[in-house]
């Protein structure tokens, strides 16, 4: 039986590199600038949670409908769920 296992790429799986950046925690690590009394260091983290829900939701939202194999149909059959050998 041939399989061939690929993951689907599309452009928009960039963006979820935009949420990792919250990760790299030097860039933040900082008591000024202050809001509402919050050092950086937090309100930076609270404002990245909103921004990732954001950028996974529309890359979700934009290749949601995308075929994980072009030029066959999206379901697949028992016989192609079948792992046993024919």
């Amino acid at each position: 039986m041939d399989r061939t296992r690929s993951l689907r790429w599309s452009n928009w799986n960039v963006l979820l590199l935009v949420p990792l950046l919250m990760l790299i925690t030097p860039w933040f690590n900082f008591d000024q600038p202050r809001l509402f009394g919050l050092p950086f260091f937090y309100w930076y983290q609270f404002v990245f949670v909103p921004v990732g829900v954001l950028c996974v939701g529309l890359v979700y939202v934009k290749t949601k409908d995308e075929p994980a194999v072009k030029g066959k149909p999206d379901k697949l059959g028992v016989d192609d769920l079948d792992e046993g050998a024919k």
